[in-house]
């Protein structure tokens, strides 16, 4: 049986799963490219990304921002380009692109779900389409003659259209699950390298305070030494004057 007599014994049904099944074929292998691109190398990148952070983050900015044609680069480097940004808003740029970078990576999953959810009801209405004009033409005269072998094989064929709507929900559902998988794997990731990269600007921007509480202290006793050499000095001119 070719492909041509497939469809044309499946039934009416088997039209709207072609279609299905286009829209499958076409959403996986577009989603299968954008993984193939998004999982190379993206650990080695988080890596070098937190180890510049430790001693120079314009090192660090500049990194991730040459890695923006990925979802791990944009997610870095939005809040790496806010420059002496309180911790608070850093989190908050961190929060944002995680959002935005996690629904991008769920396109084409509704397209899968229609198909999985549609793709096995349609070929049960092809079976039951197919089962009504099988049974059709069978009056009860008709039982237990050789009229009867006709009406069989119409049934037979009438099975075509929900075993094709079966494969093609399957198919989908397996595809989608390895997606969704990745999808985890990459919440994971960006949880874990977001709450180092916060952490480490955290004690950065701590650091950077102590420092200028020092220095401003510095400055203080600066300005408090020499205001009481000048009032030393007046004092002594006043005496002088005497």
């Amino acid at each position: 049986m070719n492909i041509v007599e497939l469809f044309d014994k499946g039934g009416v049904a088997m039209i709207p799963l072609l279609v299905l099944s286009v829209l499958s074929v076409a959403t996986v292998v577009e989603r299968l490219w954008f993984w193939s691109r998004v999982l190379r190398k993206e650990r080695e990148l988080v890596d070098r990304v937190l180890d510049r952070a430790k001693r120079d983050w314009g090192l660090a900015e500049e990194i991730a921002r040459q890695a923006r044609d990925r979802p791990i680069g944009r997610f870095l480097y939005a809040p790496l380009k806010l420059h002496e940004a309180d911790p608070e808003l850093f989190k908050l740029a961190l929060e944002s692109a995680a959002d935005e970078e996690l629904a991008n990576m769920r396109q084409g999953d509704k397209i899968l779900e229609g198909v999985i959810a549609l793709a096995p009801l349609l070929g049960l209405l092809g079976t039951v389409l197919g089962l009504i004009e099988s049974l059709g033409s069978l009056s009860i005269s008709d039982l237990g003659t050789t009229a009867t072998s006709g009406v069989t094989l119409g049934i037979g064929e009438s099975l075509i259209s929900t075993a094709t709507g079966l494969i093609v929900a399957i198919a989908s559902l397996a595809f989608y699950r390895l997606f969704q998988a990745f999808v985890f794997n990459q919440a994971k990731l960006f949880r874990r390298s977001g709450n180092e990269l916060e952490l480490r600007y955290r004690q950065f921007w701590l650091q950077r305070l102590d420092r200028h509480a020092e220095d401003s202290e510095v400055r203080d006793s600066d300005t408090n030494e020499f205001q009481t050499r000048v009032s030393e000095a007046k004092d002594s001119e006043a005496i002088g004057d005497r």
